[in-house]
């Protein structure tokens, strides 16, 4: 159970994940993501998601450095965007993106859409990269069951975490299942529906907490042992997003709103989206 911003989850390599960490998708590169970054970092968060498709690496790695934390602090994730798929071209993709956030290792590295009859090649590159010491885990983003099944049949190295859209309109509990069985942690992108919060449900338990809507999903994902990376460019909403550790909800209260659930994206669909 996650009780305090510094708490980490430990993956199925034993490598140790912050529950929270700040997301920076459409967040613009320069001044917008090196403040966002600093302010996370100085509110306590010691876990960043960026991804080659934000074109914000640079930025993230600048606010890092000028941060003066130690690096072995934070915990740095980045993604292989789907035309870098492949297994030399995601070598290069990886190169690429460690140069732009100026480190040696990355934390977590994840293939970013399951692309069709590319996904498993560049997932051995990943096991490469795990293998050679340059990432300390590997993953994947927006996999279904049967994407992670047609993984499980050809890979050597389970992948330690599948960073998906998670939120009380999807609720995605097969999937949820299914990692918790097959020891993959989920981690939630868009947990905050893109802003659209303004659910009755959600009022009330705001009210019923003292804590406003969103701190309330955010702790419905940490209560499902899920990881969430809200993004937020603003500092107070930054140290808001982090002000969740001193209440959980009751366990009628996450069913209550697992009951929300629309099977409904806010992003495209792994299936039927235009890689």
């Amino acid at each position: 159970m996650a009780t305090k911003l510094t708490d980490r989850t430990e993956l199925n390599n034993g490598v140790k994940m912050p529950w929270l960490g700040l997301g920076v998708y459409l967040v613009k590169e320069g001044d917008e993501v090196k403040n966002a970054v600093r302010s996370a970092i100085e509110a306590g968060y010691e876990s960043i998601d960026t991804a080659a498709i934000y074109k914000n690496e640079e930025g993230v790695g600048e606010a890092i450095r000028e941060s003066g934390i130690a690096r072995d602090k934070l915990f740095l994730t980045t993604k292989v965007w789907n035309k870098d798929q492949g297994y030399e071209s995601t070598l290069a993709a990886f190169n690429t993106s460690i140069k732009k956030l100026g480190v040696d290792t990355l934390d977590l590295y994840l293939i970013h859409w399951p692309v069709q009859d590319k996904f498993t090649e560049t997932w051995r590159a990943l096991e490469k990269l795990y293998k050679d010491g340059y990432v300390r885990a590997i993953g994947v983003s927006n996999f279904h069951i049967h994407h992670l099944e047609e993984l499980r049949k050809v890979s050597e190295i389970v992948p330690a975490v599948n960073q998906v859209e998670f939120h009380p309109l999807l609720a995605q509990r097969d999937l949820l299942t299914y990692c918790r069985d097959h020891k993959i942690q989920m981690e939630a992108w868009s947990p905050l529906m893109q802003g659209n919060l303004d659910h009755p449900l959600l009022t009330e338990l705001a009210q019923k907490y003292g804590k406003s809507p969103a701190q309330i999903v955010i702790r419905w994902d940490l209560d499902q042992q899920v990881v969430t990376i809200p993004k937020s460019i603003t500092p107070e909403r930054i140290r808001q997003n982090a002000d969740v550790f001193d209440f959980t909800l009751e366990p009628q209260d996450v069913e209550r709103l697992i009951a929300l659930n629309e099977n409904r994206r806010f992003g495209p669909d792994p299936d039927n989206f235009n890689f």
